[in-house]
């Protein structure tokens, strides 16, 4: 097994907190050197989180400000006594010049103005959401960011996967897992999208809460049945669950289902097909079942020694094709002027 990277230098608490709190989901194994930077269980990885990016881009605003940061959150302060238009790039200017949480409450102001004022035309430009979670995430104010995504005036603001992704990871790493919860039903109350990252997190919320039966519900709701996560989680609740006939009719589909080359094949993680064993061993009937369909699992190649561990901290690879970039707006809805490359990104 390939060892492990080293993590970086830890700068803030948040930071240091990823590296201690993924001891294990279930008391699974050991940790997996496939996750990145070591971490125990790193469910959101930097390339997502991109705080450190994040911090680099406030070192850069900070330094290329016209006069000094008093002076412009001051200015911004006056602009809303005097309901005057909020622009985007003073929005994007004062989340990244955010150090304390007074800072941060002004900017909630700011971002409530600016929602009332944009709220039907900023579709499809550029997404505050994440900066906002990425701000929170470094000044540890999670309960902020709790408080407006579920807030009703905010609907629209984050519309986006990866501002509640940021946030549930916070609050998981926390331990905050019935938040983290709360926070998972408000993005699909939402209407937002949910993606891999979304399902991984999902799951090891409701795994960490330790009741099978919100584990459940939440899995059927959200899982790809076709997924190996998928496959090998929905073994593991059967196990729980002691509903071992279901367990060795899953198996059975799975190698009857799998005849044709054209049909994707469910594989399991040797470490969960162990765990059925030792679950129905003590029934002759079915351990003899299992032993015939395990053999047949590894003839057809449905067999994989990636740990449950392993295949929980693995990140999908990005699809996103780079000609989406052609396709982006260049002209504000608003005032018809080319948008700055800066706010293109995300």
């Amino acid at each position: 097994m390939a060892a492990a990277f080293q993590p970086p230098k830890q700068v803030l608490p948040l930071q240091a907190l990823r590296s201690l709190v993924y001891p294990g989901l279930g008391g699974l194994g050991s940790t997996c050197s496939r996750c990145p930077l070591g971490a125990k269980r790193y469910l959101l990885t930097d390339n997502i989180v991109k705080l450190k990016d994040f911090q680099h881009k406030k070192v850069a605003v900070a330094c290329n400000l016209p006069g000094t940061k008093e002076t412009y959150l001051r200015n911004l302060e006056e602009k809303l006594t005097q309901n005057k238009l909020i622009l985007k790039e003073e929005l994007r200017t004062l989340l990244h010049l955010c150090e304390s949480w007074d800072d941060v409450e002004l900017a909630k102001n700011v971002i409530y103005r600016y929602h009332a004022e944009n709220r039907n035309i900023t579709l499809g430009e550029y997404k505050f959401g994440p900066l906002f979670m990425r701000l929170c995430y470094e000044l540890d104010l999670e309960e902020s960011a709790v408080e407006l995504i579920k807030d009703q005036h905010l609907r629209g603001f984050f519309s986006d996967s990866t501002s509640f992704n940021i946030l549930m990871d916070m609050l998981f790493i926390k331990g905050k897992y019935k938040s983290a919860l709360e926070v998972l039903i408000e993005m699909k109350n939402q209407d937002v999208k949910f993606n891999k990252d979304t399902y991984i997190l999902a799951f090891a919320v409701c795994y960490k809460l330790n009741e099978l039966a919100k584990a459940i519900s939440i899995f059927s709701q959200i899982m790809k049945p076709e997924s190996i996560i998928c496959t090998n989680l929905n073994i593991m609740i059967h196990i729980q669950s002691n509903m071992l006939k279901s367990l060795t009719d899953i198996l059975k589909d799975a190698t009857e289902g799998n005849l044709s080359r054209f049909v994707k094949k469910h594989v399991f993680s040797e470490e969960v097909l162990v765990k059925v064993r030792e679950k129905v061993k003590d029934v002759p009937a079915l351990l003899a079942t299992f032993d015939e369909l395990y053999g047949k699992l590894h003839i057809n190649g449905q067999v994989t020694t990636y740990t449950l561990d392993a295949l929980l901290c693995h990140t999908p690879s990005d699809r996103k094709s780079h000609t989406v970039l052609l396709n982006k707006r260049t002209v504000s809805r608003r005032t018809f002027q080319p948008l700055s490359q800066s706010l293109w990104a995300e």
